[in-house]
């Protein structure tokens, strides 16, 4: 379990996260899978904006968490255990 790299952890969480997220919004229509699109948004309605005269930065960040996406992390998990 040691030799094991967190990089790889983090990239399969990436994309368990990703493809869940696109399997659940391809699902919405679908009236068997449309509970795989269900979750929740939550983050900066409004971006920040930090006017600094010459320079403006823009922060904002908003993550939507679906069952599709948790599926995908433990998907993701699972196939972390098995390398």
């Amino acid at each position: 379990m040691r030799d094991k790299n967190f990089w790889v952890l983090l990239i399969l969480l990436l994309a368990g996260v990703v493809l869940g997220g696109f399997i659940g919004s391809l699902t919405e229509g679908v009236p068997l899978l449309s509970w795989l699109g269900y979750g929740d948004r939550f983050g900066l309605n409004t971006p920040l904006v930090l006017d600094l005269g010459i320079l403006v930065i823009t922060f904002g960040l908003s993550i939507k968490i679906t069952i599709a996406g948790i599926i995908g992390m433990a998907l993701a998990l699972l196939i972390y255990r098995w390398l």
